[in-house]
């Protein structure tokens, strides 16, 4: 006779050896999965690593050269408006020599002529005098070192 129990334990083992092989295909399947939820734990922990380092160093170095860079901007503005400025007035007196030609064009070749000759040996005058007074000082000076 049957104890109570025993066909159930029967049956059970039955049931047990007849899913072997699929308890053993989704054992592997929860394997897989497990190493790929360890792969997945390693990536975001790299990831948290590399935002950290971005957070902490990088974008403090980002900021940095920000500023820099709106400094280096705002000088260049700066220039561009001296430029623009510094144009705006060679036009202007551009403007004002043609005008000035036009009007005084009329001087004979002759004035013209003797103006230049004049304007020239001035400043040839002017630098012989400058050459022959920084002469004597560099003479008086090693005279009043004793060489």
């Amino acid at each position: 006779m049957l104890q109570p129990g025993a066909g159930e334990e029967c049956g059970a083992c039955g049931f047990a050896l007849s899913l072997g092989p699929e308890v053993k295909e989704v054992e592997e399947t929860i394997e897989e999965m497990l190493i790929r939820l360890d792969e997945f734990c390693g990536m975001t922990d790299m990831i948290r690593s590399d935002t950290s380092q971005i957070l902490d160093v990088s974008i403090p170095l980002v900021k940095a050269k920000v500023r820099e860079m709106n400094n280096i901007y705002t000088k260049i503005d700066k220039l561009e408006a001296f430029v623009k400025m510094v144009g705006h007035h060679v036009s202007f007196l551009e403007e004002q020599v043609l005008e000035a030609e036009k009007t005084h064009g009329n001087f004979p070749h002759s004035v013209r002529k003797l103006l230049q000759s004049a304007t020239i040996s001035i400043f040839k005058n002017v630098w012989e005098t400058e050459a022959q007074r920084s002469n004597s000082l560099e003479f008086t000076h090693w005279q009043n070192r004793g060489i």
